[in-house]
């Protein structure tokens, strides 16, 4: 393992994707999790039978290594991304991970990777991507054998599909508005949701909520992923002595919030300025000096302090290394 620091412009990063020195891997055969295997190779050596290329059988999930200020080493949520990953897996019928693997194989990624956690002060962080495919061969759907804008005419999700699991046919069903919607000009679409096309759901692939008076109101809706992010933002907020509202949230009622963000794992927060109604011709300008509003600066800006360990971690979210 080397320790030479990248040369690399830590606080111009991009969010995408940069060749690091190790990967961990584990295999499910014959009912059972094999040893941990470490990995330099980038690519994967897949039967052209996969059940992951024909049957969709693959699942992943985001998570993130910061350097703190005291220069230790946090995993923010790991046992919560754990959690999602096995919802997922059970949703597609695929072996769950145990959480004791899935700890070990991330810890031991991150240290072994050491050297691309990018230094407290840069605003970067080592994006962690867990994934689990289906990699046995078989024809027929089964139990895998092997692991490793406002949009009113499409939608991403329905009640009782997939919507809940991170899975990539959840990503690939949202290009396709998301391409139209940039075309156009927007930075994401805000679906409604799939039945009753009255209701918001989800900002992209990326959850949604929104300011209004002294409460945080967020879509409940059976076919969106539970972000870890916006679970945390819901503590947060309660911890500042505002309320949680989780329910539907009428296309309408932006005229009545004072603030809205999409939130996820990449970004956290990313405040919206505007949101248009393509079919109404109406809009609503919610960020009306075009800036983040107070609420969301500080869910921001206290999530990061706790990630990188400037202030305590009361709700003891962080993997200390």
């Amino acid at each position: 393992m080397s320790n030479n620091i990248p040369d690399l412009e830590w606080s111009k990063l991009p969010f995408g994707y940069i060749p690091t020195d190790y990967n961990v891997r584990c295999t499910y055969r014959d009912g059972k999790w094999g040893e941990i295997e470490v990995s330099q190779s980038p690519t994967i050596d897949m039967h052209i039978a996969a059940t992951a290329l024909h049957y969709g059988q693959e699942i992943f999930e985001g998570l993130k290594a910061f350097r703190g200020a005291d220069g230790k080493i946090r995993i923010f949520r790991l046992e919560e991304n754990a959690k999602r990953l096995r919802s997922s897996a059970e949703a597609l019928m695929m072996a769950p991970v145990p959480l004791e693997i899935f700890r070990e194989m991330t810890i031991k990624a991150v240290q072994l990777n050491e050297r691309f956690i990018p230094p407290y002060g840069s605003g970067a962080s080592l994006y962690i991507r867990p994934l689990e495919i289906g990699s046995s061969a078989r024809v027929g759907v089964n139990l895998v054998q092997s692991g490793q804008s406002i949009e009113t005419e499409d939608v991403r999700a329905v009640r009782g599909g997939m919507g809940f699991a991170k899975t990539g046919g959840n990503y690939a069903a949202s290009l396709k508005a998301g391409c139209m919607a940039h075309d156009k000009g927007y930075s994401a679409v805000l679906y409604l949701d799939p039945k009753e096309k009255k209701y918001l759901d989800e900002c992209g692939p990326a959850n949604f909520f929104a300011i209004k008076g002294n409460k945080y109101i967020t879509p409940a809706s059976e076919s969106i992923l539970p972000s870890i992010t916006n679970m945390s933002l819901q503590q947060l907020i309660r911890d500042m002595g505002m309320e949680v509202e989780a329910r539907h949230i009428p296309v309408e009622e932006l005229a009545e919030v004072q603030e809205a963000a999409a939130c996820g794992t990449a970004a956290v927060c990313s405040p919206i300025h505007r949101i248009d109604d393509l079919d109404t011709g109406h809009q609503y300008v919610i960020a009306k000096d075009g800036k983040p509003g107070p609420v969301t600066t500080k869910l921001y800006n206290t999530l990061r302090a706790i990630q990188y360990g400037e202030i305590e971690d009361v709700h003891g979210w962080n993997t200390v290394l």
